[in-house]
C-alpha cells in the first residue's frame, strides 16, 4: 500500500525559513519522480518543486532561489527546505510521487495543470502559515 506522510508544517514569520518532510512507503521510491505542491485558500493547486530519480530539480519563478527540494533515497523520505517564506506562501503544502519520469519546469499552463492532475499519489499534506 503506497503512503505518503508529510510533517513539519506550521507557522512562521515571514523572513523565516522551516522544513517539511514527507516519508514514503509501499513502492520503490529511489526509482520515482516526486513533487511537493501546495493550495492556497480560494486557489489551484501548483507545484512548487520537482525532483527526478537522478537528482534533477526544477522549480517556478515564484519559488526559485528560497525553496529548495531534496530527497534521501535511504531513508524514503523527501524534503522541502523553505527560505525567505513570504504571507503569499501560505498554503497546504503536498508531497506526490509519480511513476512516471518528472516533467520539468512544467508549472503553468493548462497542459501543465492537467500533468499536476496525473500524478498517482498524494499525501493528506501540511500546513504552513506565513504571517508578518
Amino acid at each position: 500500500q503506497v503512503e505518503l506522510v508529510e510533517s513539519g508544517g506550521g507557522s512562521v514569520q515571514a523572513g523565516g525559513s522551516h522544513r517539511l518532510s514527507c516519508e514514503v512507503s509501499g513502492f520503490t521510491y529511489h526509482k520515482w519522480c516526486m513533487g511537493w505542491f501546495r493550495q492556497a485558500p480560494g486557489k489551484e493547486r501548483e507545484g512548487v518543486a520537482l525532483i527526478s530519480n537522478d537528482g534533477s530539480v526544477s522549480y517556478p519563478d515564484s519559488v526559485t532561489g528560497r525553496f529548495t527540494i531534496s530527497r534521501d533515497n535511504a531513508k524514503n523520505t523527501l524534503y522541502l527546505r523553505l527560505n525567505t517564506l513570504k504571507p503569499d506562501d501560505t498554503a497546504m503544502y503536498y508531497c506526490a510521487a509519480n511513476g512516471a519520469p518528472c516533467v520539468h519546469d512544467c508549472y503553468s499552463g493548462s497542459w501543465c495543470k492537467d500533468y499536476i492532475q496525473r500524478w498517482s499519489h498524494w499525501g493528506q499534506g501540511t500546513l504552513v502559515t506565513v504571517s508578518n
